[in-house]
């Protein structure tokens, strides 16, 4: 029988499909173009191929085309009855992450990776920072996500990629000297990796290494296609340490050439989180409000995001709202939230409405109102998902707000509590405190 890179074995006869397959799914694994191609390539090759349709769907749903991608994993289940236990197991999760089954899709997550480690697709899924564990709610699953790595690594050895995928979730558990030591392993081993250098990126952001991590993206960003998923993204984490170092006109470069809407790589979500956190923490930092910016993020965002859906994402759409003042919009989105929550299929529930509401009066100049609101929040980041890095936009807003409203021991007693080591804190103010 057939198989894939990590030893499955795959339902096809044709070894032309088994090949395309394999292809595509390493370019979605390291986040590189032409993986829809590929999986196109192996459809047409064997018709029959439920595992190239589900693979396709994961990538089509990573960049915003949702109805593509339940077209594509519907086709997939419709072949499922021809297929492996493995591959009917893998198809299920995957039909139960689509449908928002947050908590049953974990236990799936268990289930499939206790008989099968290796299948390396449904690791990916679950052990980003934003992936099927990250977007839970739940606290604690930056030690969650790095518990269930630590347990597969036997199966992987020194495979390049599970090792950077494993080292990102010892950098967000503050386990910074092991994730290093891992991640310099995986870029010498295979560089043509976007998650590698993702995993450059928080290493050096959690430990403060600014001049580093500038060097490593800027060199690795000018030969990693600027079509690829991550570029967009990959350039934001640059442009932050960028605004750290003091050089905004670098930072703004980036932001004009790789993170702005029409020059974004990523699908919608990633376009709003990226475009809206850069423009915020800019201010944050001292430098001008792009007007016109913030009205086209928040004109697309109702467009393309009209309805909540995942926390991080739905984070920056609350930041366009706030900027516009669009408090009908706002009021909306947190009804639907709300509504979502009762219903079990908003994980993170009223946090993110409190989170609107701080947000919502730090932009009207109310500072005392913004700290009633984000100082009960403290500590609860995760519930939002994504990483330490872009938590760290609540964070320096409760900061200002500290500053802006003149309370200077609350301000250096949030200073005192940041994590160790971490990257500093670019506000507007701070060295008053």
């Amino acid at each position: 029988m057939l198989k894939d890179r990590y030893d499955l074995a795959l339902t096809t006869a044709s070894a032309a499909a088994r090949d395309a397959y394999v292809e595509a799914s390493g370019l979605a694994l390291t986040f590189y173009p032409g993986a829809l191609e590929a999986y196109d390539r192996a459809i047409a090759v064997d018709p029959g191929f439920a595992l190239a349709y589900a693979g396709k769907a994961q990538v089509l749903l990573r960049q915003g085309d949702v109805g593509a991608a339940r077209t594509a994993l519907a086709a997939a289940k419709d072949l499922a009855s021809g297929v492996s236990e493995r591959e009917a197991s893998h198809i299920a999760f995957f039909d139960l992450v689509f449908a928002g089954e947050i908590e049953a899709a974990i236990s799936a997550l268990y289930a499939h990776l206790a008989a099968w480690p290796r299948d390396a697709l449904v690791v990916a899924s679950a052990a980003n920072p934003n992936g099927l564990i990250g977007g839970s709610g739940h606290l604690g699953q930056k030690q969650r996500i790095a518990a269930l790595m630590d347990s597969l690594a036997p199966a992987y050895g020194d495979d390049f990629w599970f090792v950077s995928y494993h080292a990102m979730s010892l950098s967000e558990d503050g386990q910074l000297g092991v994730a290093r030591e891992k991640i310099e392993r995986s870029v010498a081993a295979n560089p043509n990796n976007a998650h590698a250098a993702h995993g450059v990126a928080h290493i050096c952001y959690e430990s403060g290494e600014l001049e580093t991590a500038r060097s490593f993206l800027s060199s690795w960003l000018a030969t990693y296609p600027r079509e690829a998923f991550f570029h967009g993204h990959l350039s934001w984490h640059l442009s932050l340490f960028e605004i750290q170092a003091g050089n905004w006109t670098e930072a703004l470069r980036l932001y004009r050439d790789a993170i702005a809407l029409d020059r974004h790589s990523g699908g919608p979500q990633q376009k709003v989180s990226d475009g809206a956190s850069f423009l915020w923490r800019s201010e944050l930092a001292g430098h001008p409000r792009d007007d016109a910016a913030w009205r086209a993020l928040h004109a697309f965002a109702r467009q393309a995001l009209p309805r909540p859906g995942n926390g991080l994402a739905d984070l920056h759409v609350v930041l366009a709202e706030a900027v516009m003042q669009d408090e009908s919009a706002a009021g909306t989105r947190a009804r639907q939230i709300e509504a979502l929550a009762h219903e079990g299929r908003y994980p993170s529930g009223s946090y993110l409405p409190e989170l609107a509401r701080g947000f919502a009066a730090f932009e009207r100049g109310d500072f005392s109102g913004a700290i009633d609101a984000l100082a009960p929040l403290a500590g609860q980041n995760e519930r939002v998902g994504g990483s330490r890095a872009q938590h760290d936009l609540i964070d320096f807003t409760l900061l200002r707000a500290y500053l802006s409203a003149n309370r200077m021991d609350e301000a250096r007693q949030m200073l005192g509590a940041r994590r160790p080591g971490a990257s500093g804190v670019p506000v507007l103010g701070v060295a008053t405190a």
